[in-house]
This record gives C-alpha cells, sequence and structure tokens, in this order.
C-alpha cells in the first residue's frame, strides 16, 4: 500500500448520536398477539379450501376442522394480545401514578 493510505478504523463517523430505547413492556406481546388473532383463521379458511370438503360419511369434514382451528388459535392470539396490552396499559399507567404521586409531594400547601 502507499503511504498517504492510513487506517481509519477506529475513528469514529460523524453526526448525530444514535440513542436506542427500549420498547415498553407488553408491546411486542400485544402486536405479535394481535396479528395472530388476524391471520389464523385466514389461515385455517386457505388450508380447508386446500383440503376440500372430503367425502360424505366422514366424521369430520377436514375444512370444518382446519377453520375450528383457525380460529381456535386466533382465540389464543386474542388472549395473548390482551395480556400485552394490559401489561402495556400497567406499565404507562404506573408510571402517571408515580408522577402524580412526585408532584403531590413536591406542592405545598398555602
Amino acid at each position: 500500500m502507499s503511504d498517504n493510505v492510513t487506517d481509519r478504523g477506529d475513528e469514529v463517523a460523524p453526526g448525530r448520536p444514535v440513542v436506542l430505547e427500549a420498547t415498553p413492556p407488553g408491546l411486542w406481546r400485544a402486536l405479535l398477539g394481535g396479528a395472530v388473532a388476524v391471520l389464523a383463521p385466514l389461515f385455517g379458511f386457505l388450508v380447508g379450501g386446500m383440503l376440500g370438503a372430503g367425502t360424505t360419511g366422514d366424521s369430520m369434514d377436514p375444512m370444518f376442522l382446519a377453520l375450528f382451528t383457525g380460529i381456535v388459535i386466533g382465540g389464543l392470539g386474542v388472549l395473548v394480545a390482551l395480556s400485552g396490552g394490559a401489561r402495556l396499559w400497567r406499565h404507562f399507567h404506573r408510571n402517571a401514578a408515580a408522577d402524580a404521586e412526585t408532584t403531590r409531594r413536591n406542592v405545598t400547601p398555602r
């Protein structure tokens, strides 16, 4: 290599510093539960449509079984989303209650 090339591997690039903030607890649980709640019945309908109606005399229709399974999994997704939403609610209201308590303590009565 030539003499005028310098190694700049340890230099910090100019610009604004990046500050990463953590997501509040329960956010991902609520989002993923909501996605499962929406998509599971659709996939159950898709799989049931691919399996077909079955034959006469079957004790359980494959289309019904796939759709019912999708609805049950979607219901579990709703429960997961509700638990994530409850955790989000507690997180934000616990901080609000702590702020209100701090404000109440700092205010002196006249």
